[in-house]
């Protein structure tokens, strides 16, 4: 059973039948949200990042795109050794644990962000001047910023806020623009697209936002608190990018030449958190024309401990000791999926393991 399945819209399947795949003709990698279920790319990450896109001349130039865990991968990449960089990332994204204060079941969300900040400021912090200044590869991190009620909210504002964020956005996904502000945090100074399905700002990265606007990226709503006036943005509060942009379902079709390869935990590219039980909105577009996606076989996925990908449900269904055994397992079985990539490759690309989106 193969354990990777490799994806690809029209225009990105005539590209490998005419010439193949090199790092070159890729321009931009999109990292999704979705937690712990990132944990099972670590060995394509450290392969694509530390091997193979290295490759490319120098005068390539690849746009890292990320919210959540997403973002900390990206950042990730432009680290002076990936490889080391996302072997890190696992260990500690998977030694992670968040005991509740004395009276409570739960780690309040103020205990759960201050010890997430220290882990952030540790990874990062003595490399941030040469990340930011990485000759080829520029990063863009995602967070949703809130508007109206959800600006700057105390608990009940937030959960009518996201009630109302909820409501809108099963009508339509274009009422998500009431509630939240797409915010871009550029390493260019500007997006790798343009952007206009949603309300959008782009900001600056600098050393100076860099940790907090990554923080605010992986603040899932009441399990972290929400990061309140990032520098170079309005004043307001900040959430987990994912919200809005959960998979980045972007508009990457109109990009004028290049491929996206998709490192991916699933087929689907869905637009939004709350698009997840939304089947409708599940499908492939004409958006995704030029992007290939590298996703885990699901029935391969099943062979995993616990029968599925790590996800943040363990948390609260597996003490400390399993959650950890579990999804240090199937990190180490990930790395059958970089393997069966470096075959592809190695077989020039052929388009007959190739599948639609």
């Amino acid at each position: 059973m193969q354990a990777l399945h490799i994806h690809a819209g029209p225009r990105a399947l005539a590209h490998l039948r005419q010439q193949g795949l090199t790092p070159a003709d890729v321009r931009l990698v999109p990292a999704a949200a979705g937690g712990p279920k990132g944990l099972i790319l670590t060995h394509l990450d450290r392969h694509l990042f530390g091997k193979w896109l290295p490759q490319a001349d120098a005068n390539h130039r690849l746009d890292l795109v990320g919210a959540s865990i997403g973002a900390w991968r990206m950042a990730a990449a432009l680290l002076p050794n990936p490889a080391e960089a996302f072997e890190r990332l696992a260990s500690v994204y998977i030694s992670q644990r968040y005991d509740p204060e004395p009276g409570r079941k739960m780690p309040s969300p103020q205990r759960v962000s201050s010890d997430f900040a220290k882990a952030l400021d540790s990874f990062f912090s003595a490399s941030l001047q040469g990340m930011l200044a990485h000759p080829r590869w520029r990063l863009h991190m995602v967070t949703s910023r809130g508007l109206g009620l959800l600006q700057r909210p105390g608990r009940l504002g937030t959960l009518a806020g996201f009630a109302g964020l909820a409501l809108g956005n099963a009508v339509s996904r274009r009422t998500v623009g009431r509630w939240l502000e797409r915010t871009v945090f550029s390493v260019a100074g500007q997006a790798p697209l343009q952007l206009d399905d949603q309300p959008t700002r782009v900001v600056p990265l600098s050393e100076q936002n860099f940790l907090p606007a990554l923080q605010a990226s992986c603040s899932i709503p009441f399990v972290l608190d929400p990061v309140h006036d990032i520098p170079g943005c309005p004043a307001g509060a900040h959430w987990d990018g994912g919200i809005v942009d959960y998979h980045f379902h972007w508009p990457f079709s109109g990009m004028a030449q290049g491929v996206v390869l998709y490192p991916h935990f699933q087929q689907q590219v869905i637009p939004g958190w709350l698009d997840k039980g939304l089947k409708r909105r599940h499908r492939a577009t004409p958006a995704l024309d030029n992007m290939i996606l590298l996703a885990p076989n699901p029935a391969w996925v099943a062979t995993l401990p616990g029968g599925k990908l790590p996800d943040r449900t363990d948390f609260k269904t597996l003490d400390n000791d399993t959650r950890i055994d579990h999804w240090r397992r199937a990190v180490v079985e990930c790395e059958r999926l970089a393997d069966e990539w470096q075959a592809w490759l190695d077989q020039g690309c052929p388009t007959d393991r190739v599948q639609p989106l």
